[in-house]
Parts: structure tokens; sequence; C-alpha cells
């Protein structure tokens, strides 16, 4: 059998020198870490962010101060249309931080005896941001941006229909940079509430004062078709042989633009300009109130005047009328609206059809496509008074009646001046026509000087007058001349 070993007392000494060693190392050690655990009892652990901010062994409130100080570094950019960025401080709006409470619930959240995970677990924390700002400084920070100051603002201008081109077009309106400050107020409001860093104005949909009337507007489009209408419009006015056209061209220089080609759309003018025109029309082609050359049967020539026969143009029919046409575009042939017609167009409206009343030679002719289809003597009104003689001028009949009685004036007493009755009653001016005359000795010669005459009908013989009672209508023109 082998030698035992005899443990000596020398080495029962380094046995318990080592076991007081490896006691002492495990109190320290457990002293350490309980006093890291106690230090981190009010500490974030290694390796704790907030916010994105290193909290390493920081406090709740120096955490809070941290992240209050990253959240109060603030400042907003400010872009506005047409012009260099601006900037807003944070602490010129009084822009602050104000705790939640979050950061101190992380923090007792913590285990305090787990702080060694620190050295190799990253903790990430996010806590919200309450932000605060002084809005009345909010707006006076405004007001000191260059875009607010009316000198920096250009106002927006309307869509517009212009002439360009020998075409009508729509102009698109212009943004212009006029700000709407309490949009902008808002808008910047809203970012700061936001946090946010930057804010361009010009995606803000309030924030600009925008024109009133935008190239798609409807009625900037119905107003497009109006003036293309205007200039399509052709108008040709029928004379007889003769024609006038009204068109585009003539219609256009109506028309009042600005020094961009604006149309200066005012209805007002236009409608006076239709008017000078239609005026114009009238003067040149209108024979009532006008005197005309006319061939007599006896062969002379005279000049005769009427206020009740011949063209006239109903002005303020033909005006409302051009309007519509003009709205419309109309392309049209087509005569003047009349208020009054004749027979024929040229330098003698009469016509070849017509009743001739000579008063100097006491005859009547009727005349039908040129030819004579009667004639009689007559007793026209008595030239020995001025009241009582026949008016000269061209008339028309107004009706035809038979029997008939004519009348003189009323007297005081209720009575007429006379009543005669007549077979046949044909007046065509005020109370003067054409009627038979039984109570004449005589027709022709110089009776109507003599004593004799009417109180200024045209008195026929009996069958004359039933011959003309029965050819004439009011379409025939009734000359009468001296």
């Amino acid at each position: 059998m082998g030698k035992r070993k005899e443990i000596t007392g020398k080495d029962n000494g380094k046995q318990k020198m080592w076991t007081i060693i490896t006691v002492i190392i495990v109190f320290f050690a457990m002293a350490g870490y309980a006093g890291m655990s106690y230090y981190y009892s009010d500490r974030f652990f290694r390796g704790t962010t907030i916010n994105g901010i290193n909290c390493s062994g920081k406090t709740s409130e120096e955490a809070e101060q941290a992240v209050a100080k990253k959240a109060e570094d603030y400042l907003l950019e400010v872009k506005a249309r047409n012009l260099k960025s601006q900037s807003i401080n944070g602490k010129l709006i009084g822009y602050r931080y104000v705790s939640d409470g979050s950061i101190s619930q992380y923090l007792d959240e913590q285990k305090p005896y787990k702080w060694v995970r620190g050295f190799w677990k990253k903790q990430n924390y996010t806590a919200k941001e309450n932000m605060t700002y002084d809005k009345v400084k909010l707006k006076e920070q405004l007001e000191k941006l260059e875009c607010v100051k009316k000198e920096n603002q250009t106002a927006p201008e309307d869509a517009y229909v212009a002439y360009k081109d020998s075409k009508f077009e729509i102009v698109p309106e212009t943004e212009g940079n006029t700000l709407d400050f309490n949009g902008a107020y808002q808008a910047l409001s809203e970012a700061v509430a936001g946090k946010k860093r930057t804010i361009d104005l010009n995606s803000c949909p309030a924030v600009y004062v925008k024109a009133a009337v935008l190239k798609d507007d409807p009625d900037l489009k119905n107003s497009l078709e109006e003036c293309q209408n205007l200039i399509r419009t052709k108008i040709v006015y029928i004379f007889g042989e003769e024609t006038v056209t009204l068109e585009g061209d003539e219609i256009r220089k109506w028309l009042i633009f600005d020094e961009r080609g604006k149309l200066q759309k005012n209805e007002d003018e236009l409608r006076q300009c239709v008017a000078e025109y239609v005026a114009q029309l009238a003067a040149t082609h209108d024979t009532v109130n006008t005197e005309r050359e006319f061939c007599t049967t006896s062969g002379r020539t005279v000049q005769v005047y009427s206020s009740v026969y011949g063209w006239k143009i109903d002005q303020e029919k033909e005006i409302e009328t051009i309007m519509q046409e003009m709205i419309a575009g109309v392309q049209i042939n087509r005569e003047p609206v009349y208020a009054m017609r004749a027979n024929a167009r040229g330098m003698n409206d009469i016509g070849s059809t017509y009743i001739e009343v000579d008063l100097s030679a006491q005859h009547l002719y009727y005349y039908q496509d040129g030819s004579i289809i009667l004639e009689s003597d007559i007793v026209s009104g008595d030239m020995q008074y001025a009241e009582r003689q026949t008016p000269p001028g061209i008339f028309q009949l107004y009706y035809k009646k038979s029997p008939s009685v004519l009348k003189g004036k009323m007297l005081e007493n209720g009575k007429y001046e006379y009543e005669r009755p007549v077979t046949y009653w044909m007046p065509f001016n005020g109370g003067i026509g054409f009627h038979d005359a039984s109570w004449q000795p005589y027709f022709g010669g110089n009776r109507f000087r003599e004593g004799g005459g009417s109180h200024g009908c045209i008195n026929l013989p009996a069958d004359k007058a039933a011959e003309l009672y029965n050819r004439i209508d009011e379409s025939v023109p009734i000359v009468c001349f001296y």
C-alpha cells in the first residue's frame, strides 16, 4: 500500500485564506451589484434612449430636460409663393415641452436589479412630445413675414375671354400671391401643432386668395360661345334688289377690349351700337316722312310727302331681333322688321298699282299694274276754306262701308254740323275719304274753287264710287297732289 498524504497545518491555513477571500469577493460583488441596483433605482439603465436621445444613467428629470431641450429646439421653415423661404424660431412663439409623465412611468417600470441587461440589450422608448405655444406670438411672427406685406403681394387675375389671332379664346386665370391672413395663420397653427419643421403655403388650399373666375367656369365658357357666335353672325338684309350685310367683322368693332385684349362685356354698350346701326339702316332705307318724285298722268313730276305711307323699320323690334340673332350666331337672309310697308322699292315706293288723285285737275285715275282701270272727275275740298282743303300726301284705305252716314262736328246743342247719307264710304285720311255725292250738280272743273267743294273728301259720281268701292283694297296707295 502506498503512503497516505498527510494534511499539514500549513495547508489548512491556505484553504481558510482562500475561503475568506472568496467570501470577501462575493460580499463585495453582491454589495456592488446591490449598489448598482440602488443607483439605477432612479436612473435609466445603460443603453436606454428616449425619442432618440441617449438617457443612460439619467434621472427622469434629466431625461425630461433632454427631451424638452431637443423638442424646444424648434425652427419652422415657411415657404411662400414667389418669395424666398423664411423661418419662425420656436423661442419667439413660446414653443415649449409639456410633460405627460410618460418618462417617469418608463423609469418606474424599470426593474433596478436588472441593470446589468443594459450592457447587452438596448432599450428604446418613445415618449409623446406634448408641445404648447403662444398663439398671439405666432400671429405676431406671421405678420412679420415678407409674404404678408402688401407690397410683396400680387392679386390674382380672373380668367377672361380675349380676341387673339382673329378668334376668341379663354385666357386662364393667374394665381398671384395675395395671402388670406386667417387661412395662413390656420395653416401655420396646424404645422406648429403637428411639430412640422417645414410648411409650403403654396400647397395649403385656404392660404392664397384665388381668382373668382377660373378657365373652366361654366359662365365663362358660355361667354366664349356667345362671342364666337357674335363674329359668326351674318345677316343679309334684303331691300328689293339691294342687299346690305351685317357680319362678324362689323360686329367685332362694337366690342370693347382692354390693352390685354380682354373683352369688356357690356350688353348696354353693345345694344347701343346695334341701335346706331339700325338707325343708320332706317335713315338710308325708310321712306316714311320723306318726299318722293311722282310722275303724274298729265306728265308733270311732283314731290309727294307722306307720314303714313312708305317703308319704316320698327327700330326697337329690329334691335331686339339682332341681339337674339347675334347670341345664336345666326346666318340668315331676311328683311328688317317693319312697322310700315310700302308696295315697291326704289325712289318711288308706290309701285305700279295705285290711285292718283290730281287735285289741281280734279281727276282721279286708278292704275293696276301700270294700266288705268278706272278714272273719274271729282270734287275735292273747298279751296275757299283752309280747313276744308284736301291735304296732299300718300295714304291707304282704312276700311270701306256701304251704306254710311257722314257727320260733321258735333255742335253745342248735341246735333251734328251736317249729316249726309252716302251709299259708298271709303276713308283714307282721318275723316277724309272717297264717297258718292248725289248733291253735286257736276264733277271736275273749278267747282272746288268756286264754293262748291267738299269738307275735304273726294266726291265721286255714284257709278264711279260704286266701281271704286268694288275694286279698292287697303294695300293700294292713294296719291293726292296739287
